[in-house]
């Protein structure tokens, strides 16, 4: 995905900071022993989320003890002990990068260097996860219709991305996949397709790229005019998604204690989406 799922770091208490974090670098650490050493470098906030809400909910224990890693080879560093959940979604990063790199170049002409980097850690994650690797592609196929069609229609264009999400969801929680926990799902996917596209919009207008608010909004040369005057269009707009993002995640079933899911989801992407309509770029703030 987009790396845009991301805490309200000033608002994290230290044990939350130390559950992410331990979280964030297990899941790399099993990108590394899933599929390659050099896959480690898509990982992803957003699937560090996923790692997180998904052994909340399944009731998967978590256990953390101090390893050695790459880029910490000196001292140890608190990381989450790797499990069969957190192996699919390592899978799945790999996957999701893939197939990301796979868009960029039909966009931009670019991405093929990276594709091939992580080609044959694509290859290991795709043999393992069949089902995840074919909603992917199926949904990154129906995006580029859209997108060859070069249309202007918000929900049509950001859909995919919703129900790539759900159906993600529907096969990583299995029969715990309930009607909320979905309805969030194609929410936080609807979420990340229109964020990047609203960050992208500078870059987007000046390559020429297919970007539905460039579509939508043709009136508008640069992003902050974009996001000066249509302004309330985009705050109705993303404050729909993040309503319902919140509304959903009250009636999920939680086995331990959320707060930090809580912080992403109440605070982090309602931060991140005023960071973006601030013009300031999400990646390249603060990781945790």
């Amino acid at each position: 995905m987009f790396g845009y799922i991301k805490t309200d770091y000033s608002n994290l208490i230290i044990k939350d900071t130390v559950l992410y974090k331990a979280m964030y670098c297990g899941l790399c650490k099993s990108i590394g022993g899933c599929t390659n050493q050099r896959a480690r470098l898509t990982l992803s906030y957003d699937l560090a989320f996923l790692s997180v809400l998904a052994h909340n909910l399944l009731d998967v224990d978590v256990t953390i003890e101090k390893q050695h890693c790459v880029i910490h080879p000196f001292r140890k560093q608190p990381m989450a002990k790797s499990d069969p959940l957190t192996e699919r979604i390592a899978r799945l990063n790999v996957i999701l990068a893939y197939h990301k790199c796979n868009d960029d170049v039909t966009d931009s002409n670019k991405g093929r260097i990276k594709r091939s980097f992580i080609k044959s850690a694509y290859k290991k994650a795709k043999k393992s996860e069949p089902i995840l690797d074919d909603i992917v592609n199926r949904m990154y196929k129906s995006l580029l219709k859209y997108e060859s069609e070069n249309s202007d229609s918000i929900d049509m264009v950001a859909d995919p991305f919703g129900l790539m999400m759900q159906e993600v969801f529907e096969e990583i929680f299995k029969e715990k996949a309930t009607e909320p926990l979905l309805s969030l799902a194609y929410s936080m996917g609807k979420w990340i397709y229109l964020i990047d596209a609203l960050d992208d919009f500078d870059k987007d207008k000046k390559k020429k790229n297919f970007n539905v608010f460039i579509n939508l909004y043709k009136d508008v040369n640069t992003k902050q005019e974009l996001t000066t005057k249509y302004r309330n269009d985009l705050e109705r707009l993303f404050g729909v998604v993040l309503s319902n993002i919140v509304q959903n995640a009250k009636s999920l079933e939680y086995k331990f204690n959320h707060d930090l899911i809580d912080n992403v989801l109440y605070k982090g992407l309602i931060a991140q989406t005023k960071m973006i309509m601030e013009n300031v770029k999400c990646k390249n703030t603060t990781k945790f």
